[in-house]
């Protein structure tokens, strides 16, 4: 099946969508676990349908890594814009087949294999609040995770990003 094209988001309270992710045996780290408890991340009372976009960093033309600032840049002229925050735990539950790895769950600083970053406008400018979710399949569990960076990281070529299509 793949990555769907349309997911639908909202119409579900935080404690409705927490409970569905734990239903479906899906683990948060703890950076995800502070986005769901900060009253900065809100969940759409109704419901609505969101066409996204996987592309990697190097799809989009930077061959060499960038940084999101001009990622975003490049996928506004492309059609594609920021995905709304609560687009993260409805495409982890729309999204059970994921590929998976073998391995660790840290990247190390960089994005982990086999990770899809959704791209979402950070709830916080604070570098220490968690910016937004990645979705993970590692050693057969799925997962849900938050991740923190800065405005000066580079993303990798490779790495797979969801944005919302415009």
């Amino acid at each position: 099946m793949g990555m769907p094209e349309i997911v639908t988001v909202g119409g579900k309270s935080k404690a409705e969508l927490r409970e569905l992710l734990r239903s479906a045996c899906v683990e948060l780290n703890v950076y995800a676990e502070t986005i769901f408890a900060s009253e900065l991340f809100t969940v759409a009372a109704a419901p609505r349908q969101v066409r996204i976009a996987e592309v990697s960093v190097e799809e989009l033309g930077f061959p060499g890594g960038a940084v999101m600032l001009d990622i975003s840049a490049k996928a506004r002229e492309l059609g594609l814009g920021p995905c709304p925050s609560e687009l993260g735990p409805f495409l982890r539950l729309a999204y059970m087949d994921q590929p998976g790895v073998t391995g660790s769950l840290s990247g190390g600083g960089k994005a982990p294999e086999g990770s899809v970053t959704v791209v979402s406008e950070p709830l916080s400018a604070d570098d220490e609040f968690p910016k937004g979710f990645y979705l993970r399949k590692v050693n057969g569990v799925l997962w849900l995770r938050g991740y923190r960076c800065d405005a000066e990281h580079v993303l990798a070529p490779p790495d797979r990003l969801v944005f919302a299509r415009l």
